[in-house]
Parts: structure tokens; sequence; C-alpha cells
């Protein structure tokens, strides 16, 4: 029943039949009312997709006891959750894929999230969250896309425990607030595909461990405070000039020369207090050619006269030879 333009709150028929569901799909409708007062039972549906609708409220504990529940993809973005995450993820030992994106949601993961060990893909970008990920996610050793994008990851850095997902295939990071430098064990990440640490706070060398990985196709490291020479890696270099802009990074793709230093150069003509002589030259020859030409010409009155009947001499014999010009 996706895109029907069903305009209700959840019945709650809908989830006293859910042992007779295998699939439930009530996307991009306008679905409104809070899930927690929806939820009164576990959910046994394997596959629940309630995104782009107009839930509102916090997401409730989805379970109220111990027992383990079928649930493997549970889908709820692009609506008006709020409040924090709750910890309750234990008891969904099945869990494959968790879509959070584009909510109101805040605070840290919580740690039970990090128990998941089936997950494979876990979206919480845009949403207004401060953590980042559980210090238990080497748990998570199935993860294959993590988006954490568009948040509020102000004053963290890159926890070590991603770098141990080694079947981590994407992973976005960016447009957030995210400090301390790309830590070294990225390299050991060799599955990985693509890395978006895009408008965050980077800080520090790029390592060069983090051209290990193979299969990388897409990188995205622009407006940080990177510094000092990309490294020259082939695959890095293959990259487009605009993953690395906005930092103050040298060397290829960049138009920029790295000195032996490691310092940037971005113009041949300035030494290395920054002086431009290129600018230096203009100006001197601007100011030479004032007063060689202009100058005369404003203080003496005879080459004035001069100049100006100079002009008009040849503005009469250029309307002299357009005239013969027309009339032949």
């Amino acid at each position: 029943m996706s895109n029907t333009g069903i305009i209700d709150s959840i019945p709650t028929q809908m989830w006293e039949a859910q042992s007779q569901v295998l699939y439930l799909n009530h996307s991009h409708n306008h679905i409104h009312g809070e899930l927690v007062t929806t939820l009164k039972n576990p959910i046994s549906i394997p596959t629940v997709d309630l995104s782009t609708n107009h839930l509102c409220g916090k997401l409730p504990y989805l379970s109220n006891d111990d027992k383990p529940m079928q649930l493997e993809i549970l889908n709820l973005a692009s609506n008006n959750l709020s409040g924090e995450i709750p910890d309750c993820w234990i008891n969904w030992p099945f869990l494959v894929e968790v879509n959070l994106q584009s909510n109101h949601f805040v605070g840290n993961l919580p740690s039970s999230m990090g128990s998941l060990s089936e997950l494979q893909s876990l979206q919480i970008r845009n949403n207004t969250r401060s953590g980042i990920f559980p210090t238990s996610s080497k748990k998570n050793n199935q993860l294959i896309s993590l988006d954490l994008g568009e948040n509020n990851l102000s004053g963290r850095e890159i926890p070590r425990e991603i770098t141990s997902l080694n079947g981590l295939n994407f992973l976005n990071l960016s447009h957030n607030q995210v400090i301390g430098h790309i830590p070294q064990g990225i390299g050991n990440m060799g599955s990985l595909q693509s890395i978006d640490f895009s408008r965050n706070q980077l800080s520090g060398e790029i390592p060069p461990t983090i051209s290990n990985s193979s299969f990388l196709s897409m990188l995205d490291l622009s407006y940080n405070h990177l510094k000092g020479k990309i490294p020259t890696r082939k695959q890095l270099q293959t990259f487009d000039a605009s993953s690395f802009i906005g930092n103050n990074l040298c060397g290829p793709p960049l138009p920029i020369n790295c000195s032996s230093n490691g310092k940037t150069h971005s113009y041949e003509g300035s030494d290395e207090h920054g002086v431009n002589w290129l600018f230096v030259s203009a100006a001197i020859g601007f100011i030479v050619g004032f007063w060689i030409v202009i100058a005369p010409l404003l203080i003496c009155r005879s080459w004035r006269y001069a100049y100006f009947h100079f002009l008009d001499h040849v503005w009469f014999n250029l309307q002299s030879f357009c005239s013969c010009s027309i009339t032949v």
C-alpha cells in the first residue's frame, strides 16, 4: 500500500494481524500520529516500511519482553520522529537493515545497536545526533553501509572501532563537525568502495594507508583542515581535484605545488614570505607609466596642447579616410 494517498493514523488492527503479514509497506503516504501509542505488542513482521510519512513523537521500545524478535528490515526514514534512539536493539538479532534518516533524533547511538551481528546497512543521516558509533561496534562485522552524514557530531573524533569493520563498503560522515585525524587503521578496511568525510573539521595529514583499498572508487575529503602533501599513490591521483579542495593540501591532482618541506605553493612567483612578485612588478609598471605619460600632461600646458592637437589630427585623417572609402 505504498504511495496510495493514505491520510490517517496507523490503525491498531494492523498490528493485531501482523502474524499473518510478512511485508508491511505503507511508505510515501500521509500517515500521522505517534508510534508510542501504536506499538503495544512486539513486532513479528520481518519487514516494516513506514518511510516518507508524517509520524511524530519518540521511537518506542520495540519490544516489551526479552524474546528475540523476527524483524529484519526497519525503515522509518523521512518522518518527524524525535528524541533519543532507545536502547532496545539487543532483542532484534536478525535486523539486516535500519533506516532512520531524515528525522529529528538526538543523542548517542545506543550501545545495544553495536550488538546487531547481522546488520548490513545503517542509515541515520540528516538528524541532530551528537554521537558517532558505540564502542561495541566490533560485533557489526557484517556491516556494509554506514551513513551518519548531516548530523551534529561536533567535537567528536572518528572512533577506531569503525576501522575494525572490515566488510564495510560505504562510509559517510560528511557535513558534521568531526575533529581529529583520519585513523591510520582505515587502510585495514580493504573492502571500502566509498569514503565521504567532506565538510568536517578533520586535521593533520592524509594517511597513506587510505589508498590500500583496491576497490576504492569514491573519495571526498573536501572542506576540512587537512594539510601537507597528498600521498603519491596512483589510486589517489585518479580522483578529481574537487575531492581535496578546501584544505591546505598540495600535490596532484590539485594544481598546487609542494615545496621540499611540504608547504603549499599556489603561485610560482611567490617567495617563502608569500610575496607575489608578479603583482609587485605590475604595480611598479603602473606607477612608472603614470608618471612618464599621464603626469606630464597634467603638469605641462604645452605638452597638453600638443597631445590634444595630435589627437585632433589623427581623428581628422580617420574621418577623411572613411569619407573617401564611402564615395568610392
